[in-house]
């Protein structure tokens, strides 16, 4: 005899009410086959590779690289500690380039109060400790330091009709970062030109997941800015101030009896006024 297995149950549980899922319609169709589209290729860690739409969405983990022949990822070569520039696939399109080793990531960080950023080394060095991407007055492009000053901040400039690519200007020099070739036939990187081309210009994709939150955070920026007349949201105030229990608004027996006998009288707007003049005046009523 077999014993079938069920879900353990308690008595006094109300039995769970099964939910119909509805069918989307076509636009929301459209609207999550947009957003998938939208998503970015996908890197053997499962994550998301997006192209940022501004330098605010720049952060986290990043990953540059130059549409050069064959394309060439920014990387950090941990065997001779030092920076180097990583041959990529030519068969994979920009949209679907993705990190092929660990030492083609970055960590963006973005410095408090500035548009500038940091980028550090995504991958262990030899000492424990990340290594910063710097520029000196000479225009010499290096990983080296462990701390991070003027020359290893970098101000992101979204190149919008460059399809999104991205120009870097060191804040120390104020020149722009640039993919070069040596004496010897092979390419590196410069930080000394002026203007902004075709070697000065780089793709970088960052994860889904930190694109979403600099979304996010702008959207609820926005709705906190102060309105024309230069008073804030007095309903987030009232939540803030004059609210308690997890933000429940408490209202009286009293307030709710007044309420309802204005409203029977018909000057329900002039007691909720009046109410309003006693919560700006009071914050413990």
């Amino acid at each position: 005899m077999s014993v079938r297995a069920t879900k353990l149950s308690f008595k006094g549980d109300k039995p769970s009410k099964k939910r119909k899922r509805k069918q989307r319609d076509d636009g929301d169709d459209d609207d999550h086959a947009k957003d998938d589209a939208d998503s970015g290729p996908v890197d053997e860690s499962g994550e998301r590779w997006v192209t940022p739409a501004n330098p605010l969405e720049l952060r986290g983990p990043v990953f540059i690289f130059h549409p050069s022949e064959p394309p060439l990822a920014v990387a950090y070569d941990t065997g001779r500690s030092k920076l180097s520039l990583s041959p990529l696939s030519s068969d994979t399109s920009a949209q679907e380039m993705v990190p092929a080793q660990v030492s083609h990531v970055w960590v963006c960080t973005r410095v408090a109060g500035s548009e500038t950023v940091n980028l550090r080394t995504g991958i262990s060095t030899a000492s424990g400790a990340p290594k910063f991407l710097g520029c000196d007055a000479h225009g010499i492009v290096a990983a080296d330091r462990e701390a991070r000053g003027p020359q290893e901040e970098w101000t992101p400039v979204v190149l919008d009709d460059a399809g999104g690519m991205v120009a870097w200007q060191n804040a120390f020099n104020g020149k722009y970062l640039a993919v070069d070739e040596t004496a010897g036939g092979s390419m590196a990187l410069r930080g000394d030109s002026e203007t902004i081309g075709f070697a000065e210009r780089f793709w970088v994709k960052v994860q889904d997941r930190y694109r979403k939150e600099a979304r996010e955070e702008r959207k609820k920026a926005e709705k906190k800015e102060v309105d024309p007349m230069g008073f804030d949201d007095e309903e987030e105030s009232n939540k803030t101030f004059q609210t308690w229990g997890a933000g429940r608004t408490v209202v009286s027996n009293a307030d709710k009896r007044d309420i309802k006998k204005a409203k029977k009288e018909g000057r329900l707007q002039e007691a909720l006024l009046d109410r309003r003049a006693k919560l700006k005046s009071d914050r413990f009523c």
